[in-house]
């Protein structure tokens, strides 16, 4: 699909688990913006096969 690894990211979290949301939501801001810029990808339509 064109996205890079680390760039997506699941995990579940119950409504009532307010600190792990926070946890999770830090962790994969992290990882993002140690990747850098999305770079071509973000700037290249999908192809379709």
């Amino acid at each position: 699909m064109g996205v890079e690894p680390g760039r997506l990211h699941f995990s579940w979290i119950s409504s009532a688990e307010s600190t792990k949301f926070v946890d999770v939501a830090t962790k994969v801001i992290e990882e993002v913006r140690a990747l850098g810029p999305a770079g071509q990808l973000a700037k290249t339509k999908a192809q379709v096969a």
